[in-house]
């Protein structure tokens, strides 16, 4: 396939992508997806800072250097002021192509409780063992910087990258969200998904377990569950993706003018 029908094709999954994820309502209107240039791996492209619902076509997207999130070429469209959560992934995380930021409700109360978010079904087997890290800003945030919360700059970015170190997914944000990374527009878009699904899971869990006044601890995938489940995940991520898109293209609210190549 010719570069240009490649970048073409990543132009239309991305649009796509935009709008599985605000019809999952993992993103509302704000929040945000990225991938990788397939050419030129130093540059990122994301949309103009606008809802997820309404990117439409190549028009609403704009080319980042990875190095410092600034456009490759000079443009009058306003960019999102937190790319640097995706430039900074992208520089620290070769494999990485591609990123989903999102402030999903059902997960926020994971990054500001002190309870871990573990994998509690195999269609979030990537969330680990564990569970997904989590990331202060405080700690990291310059004195001189507004407390808005925001991944502004390159300190707050390079240290929110660090987070995905040693295979980390998924990184929890306090006060703010959540953001996964994987190695396809696919991948990432249905673990941010599913990340918002186990979410839910575990709190109506911990919810039910308080009403029975249960002393039995949940029970979380093992190592070796998560691993083999992680690996199924993406092995079969073009089930819920082929899905979606017919969902988003028929519904009627979202607009999809790429063409197919």
């Amino acid at each position: 396939m010719e570069p240009a029908a490649i970048l073409q094709l990543c132009y239309r999954k991305f649009v796509d992508g935009c709008h599985i994820l605000h019809h999952n309502q993992v993103l509302d209107a704000y929040g945000h997806l990225s991938f990788r240039h397939p050419i030129h791996s130093d540059v990122f492209i994301m949309s103009r800072s606008v809802a997820p619902g309404v990117v439409s076509s190549p028009a609403d997207l704009i080319e980042y250097r990875v190095d410092d999130a600034e456009p490759v070429e000079e443009t009058s469209l306003k960019g999102y002021e937190e790319r640097r959560i995706h430039s900074e992934i992208y520089k620290r995380h070769p494999n990485i192509h591609a990123v989903v930021h999102s402030h999903s409700e059902e997960v926020v109360p994971y990054a500001i409780s002190g309870v871990p978010l573990k994998a509690c079904y195999h269609m979030a087997a990537f969330l680990g063992p564990q569970g997904a890290a989590v990331f202060d800003i405080a700690k990291h945030r310059d004195p001189t910087q507004e407390a808005d919360m925001l991944v502004r700059n390159k300190q707050t970015g390079e240290a929110l990258a660090k987070t995905f170190d040693n295979g980390n997914n998924v990184t929890l944000m306090r006060g703010h969200g959540f953001t996964v990374v994987a190695d396809s527009i696919e991948v990432a878009v249905v673990w941010a998904t599913y990340t918002q699904k186990n979410a839910t899971i575990q709190t109506t869990t911990t919810a039910l377990q308080a009403t029975n006044r249960s002393s039995t601890a949940l029970t979380y995938l093992s190592d070796e569950e998560c691993s083999v489940a992680q690996a199924m995940s993406k092995r079969t991520c073009e089930r819920p993706w082929k899905l979606w898109t017919r969902e988003v293209e028929s519904c009627g609210l979202y607009v999809n003018s790429v063409l197919n190549t």
